[in-house]
């Protein structure tokens, strides 16, 4: 079949015929690609299993409560107050800060938040040298910076080293 049939036959070419095509070409698609017959056990293999934005803190065993709980919300409460556009989000494995994306990224672990910073490593400042280049590594979350934060005595240090992403992000990229 001619998908042009018919075409130079037309006296008008206007939204009325436009339409009218449209809806001659539906017709042609749905007899050429069928809708495909599969069972359910089959469909339900391809759903999510979890609804996006469905995890929450009770997901993260490392987050239950006790020492590594009380430096992430400390942690927490330090991002979060960055800036009133900053948004947290629970994933399966790691919990992202975003503004208009992911600045830094926590992964909880037994002993100490794992944190990834949205930034290239040669544009971290960190007199400190804790941080980490982990570009060529394959990890969970974003980033090429890595820092970890095992005490409440380093959170003001490693918060400067988030807010450095965060200006980044931001376009305050200068502001250390």
């Amino acid at each position: 079949m001619k998908l042009n049939q018919g075409l130079s036959s037309l006296q008008r070419w206007d939204e009325d015929s436009i339409l009218k095509r449209a809806e001659k070409l539906a017709a042609i698609a749905l007899e050429v690609w069928e809708e495909p017959k599969l069972e359910l056990s089959v469909l339900e293999n391809y759903k999510p299993k979890t609804a996006i934005g469905a995890y929450t803190i009770e997901d993260h065993p490392n987050l239950a409560p006790g020492p590594i709980r009380d430096l992430f919300d400390e942690f927490r409460k330090g991002v979060l107050s960055l800036d009133p556009c900053v948004t947290e989000e629970f994933l399966a494995v790691y919990v992202a800060y975003k503004a208009e994306t992911n600045f830094v990224d926590v992964v909880p672990q037994a002993k100490k938040l794992r944190l990834l910073l949205n930034l290239a490593f040669h544009e971290i400042y960190d007199p400190k040298h804790i941080c980490k280049d982990v570009s060529g590594i394959g990890k969970w979350g974003n980033g090429d910076v890595e820092v970890s934060l095992s005490t409440v005595d380093d959170l003001p240090y490693v918060l400067s080293l988030v807010r450095q992403s965060f200006n980044k992000q931001m376009g305050n990229g200068s502001d250390v």
